[in-house]
């Protein structure tokens, strides 16, 4: 049996991406985040983008360059404390933002790549995370319907790769890429080192390569990449 090689250019591999797109971004803060990606579709230039990420990152970071670009219309995240240019965009109308506990993005987006709907959670119960979304009772149990995540694409950043798309990520690095490979149509990875087929024993492999469509081989490991100090 072949194994198709699906390593190819971080300009090929972003260019599938046009206006409109719903586009998964992996990454907690800077671990997982794939930073020279998100450069690439700036560079790009894809318009009425939907952004599902865990947080916005900070000035001058991953979804800052986006948001500075304004290639962003919708912001699914966490938090966006640390961003006041995703703060300010919010204020003034410019970004339409949907705040999400963590826990339940990470259910919602495992969701999709399980192929359900929806889930229904207690959690934001009669708060403003609940405003406008189904409420159901079950058992006298009340719960919120919390919709499933799915998306066009998704970035995401991996520590080795093979080029059948088998890939290991660092640590905490691991987050929410594997999740958000099972829940996109196509699966773009940057990945650190990318060796031949075997690199990676079985059980290093944290997202299996069927998920995979593309991977970039990294040429550098640029600053952004670094643990950010204070």
């Amino acid at each position: 049996m072949r194994f198709s090689d699906k390593t190819t250019t971080m300009a090929e591999a972003i260019a599938r991406i046009g206006d409109g797109a719903t586009i998964m971004l992996g990454g907690f803060g800077v671990p997982g985040t794939p930073f020279e990606l998100i450069a690439e579709l700036v560079r790009q230039g894809p318009r009425g983008l939907t952004i599902i990420k865990n947080d916005a990152n900070e000035t001058g970071m991953g979804v800052d360059h986006l948001l500075e670009a304004g290639l962003v219309k919708r912001l699914v995240s966490t938090h966006i404390g640390l961003n006041p240019r995703a703060i300010s965009l919010m204020n003034e109308g410019k970004l339409e933002v949907e705040f999400c506990a963590q826990g339940i993005m990470a259910e919602r987006i495992r969701a999709g790549g399980a192929g359900l709907s929806a889930i229904i959670t207690d959690i934001g119960l009669d708060t403003e995370l609940a405003v406008g979304k189904q409420l159901v009772e079950i058992d006298g149990r009340r719960g919120v319907v919390e919709t499933a995540l799915r998306a066009d694409f998704a970035l995401l950043h991996a520590e080795t790769a093979d080029p059948f798309g088998n890939l290991s990520y660092a640590a905490t690095a691991r987050n929410f890429n594997p999740l958000m490979a099972m829940a996109a149509d196509r699966v773009i990875a940057e990945a650190e080192n990318v060796g031949p087929l075997g690199v990676l024993a079985p059980n290093q492999i944290h997202t299996p390569g069927p998920f995979v469509d593309h991977v970039v081989p990294m040429a550098a490991v640029t600053e952004e990449y670094a643990v950010v100090r204070r």
